[in-house]
């Protein structure tokens, strides 16, 4: 490959959707092609923002990555070597990342400058933006980052991208993740955040549309933070709405109050699913109590709707009846959960096994109670159980 350093047009003109260029080399890799033009508008990945993807010509560009100051442009299709291309970048993806990034500066500004956090990591995924900072912050504190971020937004500031000399730098107070060497880019909002940034931003805070806080989690001895800005905070904030609207005639409460009907709502069903446990241990109580003790020392019953806690609790109400073990089924035909119980001083552990084995099942538990499931018909079942006279 020509290793030619390409020029960069979107750090000339960010803005800069179409442009001219000669292809300079396409070679295949697995089922796409590099391709590297003389000049490009396509912003490689690199600092935790994607690469462009469009067009070049009528072959798509579907990634863009950086190697030694080449840009390789990841494509579907191949390109002659010499042939001149006119290049198209999808302007709606690079304006989302560029509202974003710049969003994300001026919240980590803020976070730094209030409470002494550093930027560890930065990612922008396709659901949103996750921030790494190294030490860990409380609700008000993000909420309070927020605020003024958002509060840059409105001013309508002019973001400024210079290239500090070696003395300049040495005097200069700024971000960076990492130490750098050679020519530094350095982003600036004034007021807020002075960052070492090589990625692509918009020219003044208004277009940043709105910087929206998700949530956050410890992360690492710190926190994580996930945000939105711009056109997809505006897009999350639209689904978001449509959700509680929903939600809210479902439930014919207010918006504002739909978590209090929801709350309302959960501990109904809490009261109701104790209801039907207590009601459904007293049936379980009375069909233990009709049934009769099995002839050769093994219960086997089916019953339908017992989860796994109403299976275990009938399986030992039905050990008295049996001088082995009893076991209960519930579930459909060919898929059945199961317990197995023993009666005083039995262990049923190997005998669990041996049922799996020959009904295609798995499972486990203590000597005096398994449970698992099995892979096989009612039939099969009662054809095994019936084999199994007592020794």
């Amino acid at each position: 490959m020509l290793v030619v350093e390409t020029q960069k047009l979107y750090y000339e003109n960010v803005y800069q959707r179409t442009f001219r260029a000669q292809v300079l080399s396409c070679e295949a890799e697995k089922e796409h092609w590099l391709v590297v033009l003389n000049r490009t508008a396509f912003f490689p990945e690199g600092g935790g923002q994607p690469g462009d993807r469009g067009v070049l010509d009528s072959v798509n560009v579907l990634d863009t990555k950086e190697k030694e100051g080449v840009v390789l442009h990841i494509t579907n299709a191949p390109l002659s070597v010499g042939k001149l291309v006119t290049g198209g970048i999808d302007w709606p993806f690079r304006r989302m990342h560029m509202q974003e990034h710049s969003g994300e500066h001026i919240l980590s500004g803020v976070l730094h400058r209030f409470f002494g956090v550093n930027n560890v990591g930065f990612h922008m995924g396709s659901a949103c933006v996750t921030l790494d900072l190294d030490k860990p912050l409380d609700a008000h504190q993000i909420a309070l980052g927020e605020r003024l971020a958002n509060e840059a937004v409105y001013q309508n500031l002019p973001i400024e991208i210079g290239y500090p000399s070696v003395q300049e730098l040495e005097t200069l107070d700024y971000r960076s993740k990492k130490e750098l060497t050679g020519q530094v880019r350095i982003v600036t909002i004034p007021g807020y955040d002075v960052c070492a940034c090589c990625g692509t931003h918009v020219a003044r805070t208004g277009e940043i549309g709105m910087v929206k806080v998700l949530g956050f989690m410890h992360y690492k001895g710190g926190v994580r933070i996930s945000m939105l800005c711009g056109s997809r905070a505006l897009r999350d904030y639209g689904e978001r709405l449509a959700a509680v609207t929903a939600v809210s005639g479902l439930l014919s409460a207010k918006p504002e109050a739909v978590a209090d009907a929801v709350e309302r709502l959960l501990q109904e069903k809490d009261a109701l699913k104790q209801q039907v446990s207590t009601l459904q241990n007293d049936l379980l109580a009375g069909k233990a109590a009709s049934m009769q003790p099995a002839a050769n020392g093994l219960l086997c019953t089916f019953e339908e709707g017992l989860n796994p806690d109403a299976l275990r609790h009938y399986s030992t109400l039905l050990v008295p009846k049996c001088a082995r073990a009893a076991a209960v089924f519930s579930g459909e035909d060919g898929h059945f959960q199961y317990a197995v119980a023993g009666a005083e001083g039995i262990d049923v552990r190997a005998f669990g096994k041996e049922m799996n084995a020959a009904l295609n099942g798995r499972g486990g538990g203590k000597p005096g109670l398994v449970q698992g499931n099995v892979q096989a018909s009612r039939k099969e079942i009662e054809d095994w159980f019936a084999q199994h006279k007592e020794d």
